[in-house]
């Protein structure tokens, strides 16, 4: 079967460099991170060329991490905005970097301030958790935020806090939302929001390449469009429940990092592929969906970071009234995951 096409989500294009220009263009990024001070962080679906020149590279929640810890001056962010935002709600006093300001995110589009603020005052008392895959003024008016790693854990935790009744407004990933309440068994209201690239991995691309590779591992992400039914066949017995694993990026790494087994179909964005082959020499790693590329995350690239760190520009900033609110649920994620 023909996997699905995915045209809208074709990268921008970009001159290519040659391995003797990315080499050296390389060479002169490290230097000026040094020269400014600069701390370069890239997310897992950055181009394999940004991803090698980073100082760190991970999921969402891991750069997060290292936003708030860093003593460096600058945060050069490779990722999309909502990243670049992020940094700056836990780094205030640093200087963050996004190569191109037009690096967006469909999901952190799909729910305003304004349409959650609607969605609270129709549940008066509710929690509200939302992916940290949303906007700063999102985020301020949120109680807790969540990564796909630890999107149970936050939502078991309230539970525990305020009781098994407690109504939970979780968004904006749909998909997200309904693994979440597959495995903790309970219902929550959910956002009808999704990421483009994600939601374009479907059931019949799973069927396809798990058809050509019937011995390999199976690593899915929870913002997959075919996550749902995925489970539901693991649950019918269709689909071997050992051989399946729904995983944040994070995730991915650590389990392929620490699996015997030797192929892996991978169903997230195809940026993944290359921290997965990089880290695990004579393993291999199968997309799901050849074409689930985020033409955003592939906005930024290597001469856009040099230009950025030798400008100091685009700068990401939230305003500290913003900041100061959009921090809370943020500081509540970390300080119940390990």
């Amino acid at each position: 079967m023909k996997p699905i096409e995915l045209p809208t989500l074709s990268p921008a294009a970009a001159p290519a460099l040659d391995p003797e220009q990315i080499g050296r263009v390389q060479d002169e990024v490290r230097a000026l991170a040094e020269e400014r001070n600069a701390v370069i962080l890239a997310h897992n679906y950055q181009v394999p060329e940004v991803q090698d020149v980073a100082h760190f590279v991970g999921d969402s929640l891991g750069l997060s991490r290292k936003a708030a810890a860093t003593d460096a001056d600058v945060i050069a962010f490779c990722g999309v905005h909502f990243m670049a935002e992020t940094a700056s709600i836990l780094s205030p006093g640093k200087t963050v970097l996004l190569p191109d300001l037009d690096a967006g995110c469909s999901l952190a589009d799909s729910i305003t301030a304004d349409q959650l603020r609607a969605w609270k005052a129709k549940h008066p008392g509710a929690i509200v958790v939302m992916y940290v895959n949303t906007t700063a003024e999102v985020k301020a008016e949120t109680d807790y935020c969540c990564t796909s790693s630890n999107a149970v854990q936050v939502v078991e935790h309230i539970r525990r806090e305020h009781g098994d009744g407690v109504e939970i407004l979780f968004g904006p990933d749909m998909w997200l939302g309904a693994y979440v309440e597959r495995v903790t068994g309970r219902r929550m209201h959910v956002w009808d929001g999704e990421c483009h690239v994600h939601a374009g991995i479907r059931p019949a691309d799973i069927s396809a390449v798990r058809g050509a590779h019937p011995d390999a591992e199976f690593m899915i992400h929870p913002e997959c469009g075919c996550t749902t039914q995925v489970m539901e066949y693991v649950a019918a017995g269709d689909v071997d429940p050992e051989r399946t694993h729904m995983l944040s990026t994070g995730g991915m790494l650590d389990f392929a990092r620490s699996s015997e087994a030797d192929t892996f179909i991978v169903a997230t964005e195809t940026g993944m592929l290359h921290p997965l082959a990089k880290e695990n020499p004579g393993k291999s790693f199968i997309p799901a969906n050849r074409a689930a590329a985020c033409r955003y995350m592939k906005m930024i690239t290597l001469p856009k970071l040099h230009a950025a760190l030798r400008d100091l520009k685009p700068q990401v900033r939230v305003e500290p009234e913003l900041a100061e609110r959009a921090r809370v649920p943020i500081e509540r994620m970390v300080a119940i995951t390990p």
